[in-house]
């Protein structure tokens, strides 16, 4: 398995569901947030929000909690006050990995962020240390059923996007960073809202990991998803399926 999206589902955990739950739904209140403030508070007229919302739907998030979040972020209290950070940083076996965060506090995260590196076998590094290992783009993610691949390839290739792969798990769409909005726009308005639609980052190349250093960095990219302030990790590590297998036994 190679670690070339946001890390989630690589090995089952049990217990504390309703406490991961919460937390999922506070990054995505957090994004929310952002999003209703960075343009109009209304879904249909600004994408990052939409986004959020399908996110948040995609969640299970219920629609009060969801309305709730948007009324509080554009409200005449406003709420807490977050800004987009990005970290970088090499973990153990010297993958790479960035990890973007919404903050109301930048010291306590750096310090949170900071001390997950060093404890789990990796160094903090300064922005641009290890994103030249990746590159950025646009993806966006439909289920298998909003479109045949055939369907999907062309919608995609008049929109502009560079690349389509589609599968039993769905069609995915990735595009430019300058295209990305405008191909998510034309996606949309003929198959509807996408399940996903974001800025990603993509190793070029990737560490591949034996089971010792694979473990070593499972407990560093878990702490850091753990952290409320994260919203997503990225690294550039593969993981060979024989590995996973004895990991999760």
């Amino acid at each position: 398995m190679a670690g070339h999206s946001q890390f989630k589902n690589i090995m089952h955990r049990k217990g504390a569901q309703d406490a991961k739950r919460a937390r999922m739904f506070a990054k995505i209140i957090r994004e929310i947030t952002v999003s209703a403030r960075s343009g109009l508070p209304d879904p249909a007229a600004n994408p990052r929000l939409r986004a959020a919302v399908a996110a948040a739907r995609e969640a299970n998030m219920p629609r009060d909690t969801i309305e709730r979040a948007i009324k509080k972020a554009t409200g005449a209290a406003g709420g807490e006050d977050y800004a987009e950070v990005r970290y970088e940083g090499y973990g153990p076996a010297g993958v790479a990995v960035i990890v973007e965060a919404l903050t109301d506090n930048r010291n306590r995260t750096a310090s949170d962020v900071r001390s997950a590196f060093s404890k789990h076998g990796g160094a903090l590094g300064e922005t641009n240390s290890v994103s030249f290992l990746f590159s950025r783009l646009g993806v966006v993610r439909y289920p298998a059923s909003a479109a045949s691949e055939d369907g999907m390839l062309e919608a995609a290739i008049e929109a502009g996007a560079d690349n389509v792969e589609s599968g039993p798990d769905g069609h995915e769409v990735t595009t430019s960073v300058d295209s990305f909005f405008a191909v998510r726009d034309a996606l949309e308005s003929r198959f509807g809202v996408p399940e996903s639609a974001k800025l990603d980052w993509r190793p070029t190349t990737t560490v591949t990991l034996d089971e010792e250093k694979a473990g070593a960095l499972m407990k560093l990219l878990d702490v850091l998803e753990d952290n409320d302030d994260v919203q997503s990790v990225y690294a550039n590590f593969d993981i060979p399926d024989s590995v996973l297998q004895k990991m999760s036994a």
